[in-house]
């Protein structure tokens, strides 16, 4: 079982591409993010012709997620419960995988824009809510994997630059410190459960020929409860489709699971 991770930036804009990267890369789940599309404009057709089912919470010009699945989705959730958020940013579904049940959480976490920013406040409250809630999700679904853009950098080792992002947005003590609460629930970073090539990225500014210049960083995260963790048998970051003609700019990232 794969599942894997890419926030498109405009799923209108980038809809080829993920068709075309479904074809060469048939994954069980493929999480979106930034689908920047209402919710009566999903593509659906189009995603079924290529063989895959879909649960989406669409929202005009921002936010938006989506699980492209090639199994049936069942107890489907939009959004975090009990935290009031006109914002679309979560969305999970219950799946049966070769005889297991597994929860797949799609999380488009907030960016925060800067420390000073009311944006930065909403951030860190509405990662405490998503903390509250997988707290219990991980209780109920032993299998659950939270799949996104977490727009937070774990470690200066997922910075190209730590110095010059120091109590940065992404970067900042209280954001990490978020994050890190997430893990001591049970949930694993799978990308850090290999050992990886440095300077390994999964988001690259548009600006300043970054993408050119690996000047990134890894804010794209797939992590797994224990068992799932311990299933794991790779996490990749796919950076060819960050060099496509009109890309977004963040990439796939990958983990393949074998029960």
């Amino acid at each position: 079982m794969k599942l894997a991770t890419w926030n498109v930036n405009s799923l209108r804009v980038r809809l080829p591409q993920v068709l075309d990267w479904l074809k060469e890369n048939p994954v069980d789940f493929l999480c979106l993010q930034e689908l920047k599309l209402d919710q009566d404009k999903f593509p659906i057709e189009a995603i079924e012709e290529a063989g895959y089912q879909a649960v989406w919470a669409g929202q005009k010009t921002y936010n938006g997620v989506a699980i492209l699945s090639l199994h049936e989705a069942q107890s489907v959730q939009r959004n975090i419960p009990g935290f009031e958020d006109e914002q679309q940013r979560v969305i999970a579904a219950t799946y049966e995988v070769n005889g297991q049940t597994v929860r797949v959480v799609d999380a488009y976490c907030p960016n925060g824009e800067s420390v000073e920013s009311d944006k930065y406040v909403y951030k860190l409250a509405w990662y405490k809510a998503f903390h509250a809630w997988l707290a219990q999700e991980i209780l109920t679904y032993p299998n659950l994997a939270v799949l996104g853009d977490y727009n937070i950098a774990p470690a200066d080792e997922d910075v190209h630059n730590p110095k010059r992002w120091a109590g940065k947005v992404l970067v900042s003590d209280p954001e990490r410190q978020a994050l890190q609460a997430l893990f001591d629930l049970g949930l694993e970073d799978s990308f850090r459960l290999f050992e990886q090539e440095p300077d390994s990225f999964s988001w690259w500014d548009y600006r300043l020929r970054a993408f050119a210049r690996n000047a990134g960083l890894r804010i794209d995260h797939v992590l797994l409860s224990g068992p799932m963790a311990r299933a794991c048998r790779s996490c990749v970051i796919d950076t060819g489709p960050r060099g496509n003609t009109q890309p977004s700019d963040h990439a796939p990232v990958i983990a393949e699971v074998v029960f």
